[in-house]
């Protein structure tokens, strides 16, 4: 199945995401009961769209909605009767109403690398490091993670470093890749000819199409993380495009809608790849759903999101840095259409501060003291999973760039890079147990074609065993 819609109803339905993430940004997290989610606000999708007017009156909500997405609808709707997201989901779902598919707060996250969380540990940046590879552009140009990746191999046996290969030359447009973060520095000479039109870019913490990151160095903590982010990209596949889309404040905060609104935008607007170095702490369906339709175009249970059209998007996502093995999502969703990444070392270790379980894992990539750019032209160090996420958005735009069949959906992509790792193993590893490293390996991932599908593409997700090799 396909996602399909006229471009007028996608560009209405995207206008009414960024409504809704621009009135919720400024939100404060008041009368949530514990919940770490937007206040008055709850997402509900429904089996039938008519009954939207009959359980907004029974539940104490707007039955206009602040947004939607999908088809059956999922709703972003808000609270008007003083109950807290909690009691309206916890009301919607116990026992279950037959008319809600589910019902979920609007969860807030963070970047993985934000200090103070109770699930993660925050890894600090640090601008002009006295070691021998220090924050520089020489430093960025020479550090040490292209080597143990073979990004210079790479390169010459797939013939691009991110533009698609065309009868054997690299004549075709380039990949696309989405970085979801805090924003970047447009400006950044490390980022010259490599970013999106403008029209292609977006804010959805301001609501506009200028993604600059806000804040300050060494004051707020999250500032230049997306920029540190888009800068491994940037080295990882050089000639491809960023797509910079802004969903996180300075503080590092975002919420689910808003993610949701920011991949559908990535999708639309024709990304290949996005990579998501934020997470938190607990499921959520909303974007469960939304990265299977990235996938294949639809989900087990039969919702799409006509807002992406016929786009396809495969996902990097960042595994967290609890330095134990309690999941943290989206990297624990476990996806077809996405591999979650732990963080390594320069000696192919499992990195002391990576979040791992090889239930839900897919693979490592290097994250340790990993040189790119801030902020004001500068260059820094910073460790953490969010360093190692890019880098297999990089590897998967390159082997997008080599291999443009249009039967590699997302899923084959990334199973082929993870099939395509290096297996490295250790047994009783405290605290992870068992690790299975498969770090990632640029020249093994382009030396040898993904194959297409025999079978009927539905039979290979949803049957007992998908392609991908989960």
């Amino acid at each position: 199945m396909t996602c399909s819609i006229s471009r007028f109803v996608q560009f209405i339905l995207l206008l009414a995401l960024t409504a809704a993430a621009f009135v919720s940004a400024g939100a404060q997290n008041v009368g949530t009961a514990g919940c770490d989610c937007v206040p008055d606000q709850v997402i509900v999708q429904l089996n039938t769209a008519a009954d939207l007017p009959a359980v907004a009156q029974q539940y104490g909500l707007d039955p206009t909605p602040l947004s939607q997405v999908a088809s059956p609808a999922i709703y972003l709707l808000r609270i008007t009767n003083g109950s807290t997201p909690t009691q309206v989901v916890t009301a919607m779902t116990t026992p279950g109403d037959g008319r809600i598919a589910f019902a979920e707060v609007n969860r807030k996250l963070s970047q993985v690398e934000r200090p103070g969380l109770s699930w993660t540990q925050g890894r600090s940046w640090a601008v002009g490091r006295s070691w021998a590879v220090g924050g520089s552009s020489k430093g960025y140009a020479s550090q040490w993670f292209p080597d143990v990746i073979r990004l210079s191999e790479a390169f010459a046996a797939a013939g691009t470093r991110g533009r698609r290969v065309v009868n054997g030359q690299d004549t075709g447009a380039p990949i696309v890749v989405a970085v979801l973060d805090t924003g970047i520095d447009l400006e950044h000479p490390a980022f010259a000819g490599k970013l999106v039109p403008s029209a292609d870019r977006w804010d959805f913490v301001d609501g506009d199409n200028d993604p600059s990151e806000v804040g300050a160095l060494r004051v707020d903590p999250a500032f230049g993380h997306g920029t540190h982010v888009a800068g491994i990209v940037a080295m990882t596949v050089p000639d491809a495009k960023i797509m910079p889309i802004r969903v996180l404040n300075k503080d590092g905060e975002g919420e689910l809608w808003r993610i949701t609104a920011g991949l559908i935008w990535a999708a639309s607007h024709g990304a290949d790849v996005a990579n998501l170095s934020l997470g938190y702490p607990d499921d959520v369906r909303l974007l469960h759903d939304l990265l299977d339709c990235v996938d294949v175009g639809t989900t087990p249970t039969g919702t799409t999101f006509p807002e992406i059209g016929t786009q396809r998007l495969a996902v990097s996502v960042s595994s967290g840095n609890g330095a134990n093995t309690t999941p943290v999502f989206p990297a624990a969703e476990q996806r077809d259409g996405m591999l979650s990444v732990a963080a390594s070392t320069r000696y192919d270790e499992l990195a002391p501060f990576s979040s791992y379980d090889r239930s839900w894992v897919d693979v490592s990539a290097p994250g340790e003291n990993i040189v790119s750019a801030l902020p004001g032209g500068r260059y820094g160090v910073w460790s953490g999973t969010s360093m190692a996420a890019p880098i297999v958005a990089g590897i998967t735009a390159l082997v997008r760039a080599r291999y443009t069949a249009a039967c590699l959906t997302p899923h084959l992509i990334l199973g082929h890079i993870k099939e395509n790792s290096i297996d490295i193993r250790w047994n009783d590893l405290p605290p992870w147990g068992n690790v299975r490293l498969n770090r990632v390996d640029a020249l093994s991932a382009v030396s040898t074609a993904p194959v297409c599908p025999a079978a009927p593409k539905a039979e290979l997700i949803f049957g007992s065993e998908p392609i991908s090799g989960r």
